[in-house]
């Protein structure tokens, strides 16, 4: 049964929405669904029972769930937001945020109270997002949930110049008609999108420590070459892909950070 001092919080991305719902006591539920062609059918089954509960949507989907949901205390915060409270929750300590998910990559500069200093999206390409790693993935035949380790057993990393996805398609096939591991491939692929990340991060003015959030953070090759260009170590939530829905749901208990 629900408590007065419960609040949902629910993020609604291009791949996945991630529901989680505090109590006065912490986390008491936490739910992931893909997005698939039906968010608000998705986000139906997900906010099953929170009637009375405030729930603060983010994300894409945030502003149609707000319209989609009249029956129930919605609020909306940008990503952003929701991001910075997320990981200031997750780890106090943070001086930056770095989320690449499935549609967008994200770089948010914190403050030593957690507010946002600057920021920075790409949200206008697929290039240096969790959808290009999917679409090479497939590409090279190899299951997207395993391809992080995939290209860790490369030999070499080959060079990748393009990254458009179609182009970035299209070298790597003509490399693996020379006779290329497509290990090696696959880790010239991250090598890429860690390079179009860090100078995002450069250009951020990004200053550790570092939480790697969204769900390229469940990668490991990328987490590797993060922390091998940086040269420092990179911290990653035990569940990096709910950062958002637990800073919105935050957001919903505490309001932004004073």
């Amino acid at each position: 049964m629900f408590d007065k001092d419960m609040v949902a919080g629910i993020d609604i991305g291009s791949r996945s929405i991630e529901l989680v719902v505090l109590n006065s006591g912490g986390v008491v539920r936490r739910e992931k669904l893909p997005t698939t062609f039906d968010p608000l059918g998705q986000c139906r089954k997900l906010v099953e029972g929170l009637e009375g509960v405030r729930v603060v949507a983010t994300g894409y989907g945030r502003k149609l769930f707000a319209e989609s949901f009249p029956g129930l205390n919605v609020s909306a915060i940008t990503e952003i937001q929701a991001y910075a409270l997320g990981v200031k929750f997750l780890h106090p300590e943070a001086g930056t945020v770095l989320d690449i998910g499935g549609q967008d990559t994200k770089v948010i500069s914190l403050s030593g109270s957690g507010k946002v200093v600057k920021f920075e999206m790409n949200d206008r390409c697929a290039a240096g997002t969790g959808k290009f790693l999917e679409f090479m993935a497939v590409a090279l035949q190899v299951p997207i949930e395993t391809f992080g380790e995939f290209a860790l057993r490369s030999e070499r990393r080959v060079q990748i110049s393009s990254m458009c996805a179609v182009f970035a398609e299209s070298e790597a096939t003509s490399l693996m008609a020379r006779g290329e591991r497509a290990e090696n491939i696959a880790m010239g692929l991250h090598a890429a999108i860690i390079s179009r990340t860090i100078a995002m991060l450069r250009r951020v003015g990004a200053s550790p420590p570092l939480v790697f959030a969204g769900g390229v953070a469940h990668n490991p090759c990328a987490v590797r070459l993060l922390e091998e260009q940086l040269g420092q170590p990179v911290s990653v939530p035990e569940n990096p892909d709910m950062v958002g829905a637990i800073g919105a749901a935050l957001y919903g208990r505490n309001g932004s950070i004073q």
